[in-house]
């Protein structure tokens, strides 16, 4: 087994880190990896904000759930996904464009987030941790008038960065589903309750399985800020289909 291989294997995610910060070298080497991702047409259909003001930072950590680990990490990045740009100079050169739809957000947030994974690799390969942060895309309103986002971009994803605490090193890593069900053959097979208990029982552990998903369904999928995340993602796709 290569590095490479090995770090995707062993990366986890970290919410704790040191007090050490990032060289602007490690800094430099995050971003410049995210740039080298693959992307649609080589449009890079992405804008990458670097939050550096504290006040900002602990809006944002408020904003997304009150996790205020948010706040102190050394670097804090929100992948944005920009169907924007590059319509505003279609605009510019002359160009008719159409108003920019659910498959250019789409394309826009593969995009994004293709990039945040280069960069949360890169990090991993130099000793620097990072966790993926969903609950940017919550609170819609408020998100927009603190990033400032004009329509056509959407926040894809949160990404904090730091070395971590030795706790976080020493944390097991969760197992993942085996593969016999996640790859299907040729097409999608769907899968009764028995191919669904045998997936999901190793997560329940010990506990009783309808027991542990009825808390898992509660905790997560029927939360509050579950909820609020589907509304506000209906509300930014009203950019792109005001009908």
């Amino acid at each position: 087994m290569n590095d490479t291989v090995r770090g995707l294997y062993e990366r986890k995610s970290v919410r704790l880190f040191t007090d050490e910060p990032l060289t602007g070298e490690e800094r430099d080497t995050i971003l410049r990896s995210a740039f080298e991702a693959p992307t649609a047409g080589n449009q890079q259909l992405y804008t990458i904000i670097d939050v550096r003001d504290p006040q900002v930072r602990r809006e944002l950590a408020v904003l997304c759930d009150g996790q205020d680990f948010i706040a102190a990490a050394p670097l804090v990045l929100v992948f944005l996904a920009d169907a924007k740009k590059w319509y505003d100079m279609y605009t510019y050169a002359g160009c008719s464009p159409r108003f920019p739809g659910t498959g250019d957000i789409i394309l826009a947030v593969d995009d994004a987030l293709i990039a945040a994974q280069n960069s949360v690799c890169a990090a991993w390969s130099m000793g620097i941790g990072s966790c993926y942060i969903g609950d940017v895309m919550e609170n819609c309103e408020k998100m927009r008038e603190l990033l400032r986002l004009p329509k056509y971009v959407f926040p894809a994803a949160l990404v904090i960065y730091g070395r971590p605490t030795e706790g976080q090193l020493q944390r097991r890593k969760p197992e993942r589903l085996p593969e016999k069900h996640l790859v299907h053959i040729d097409r999608y097979t769907e899968m009764d309750e028995t191919d669904l208990r045998e997936l999901f029982s190793p997560k329940a552990g010990e506990k009783d399985l309808d027991e542990w998903m009825r808390a898992f369904c509660a905790r997560k999928y029927d939360s509050g800020f579950s909820r609020e995340m589907t509304r506000s993602v209906r509300e930014y796709l009203r950019d792109y289909d005001p009908q």
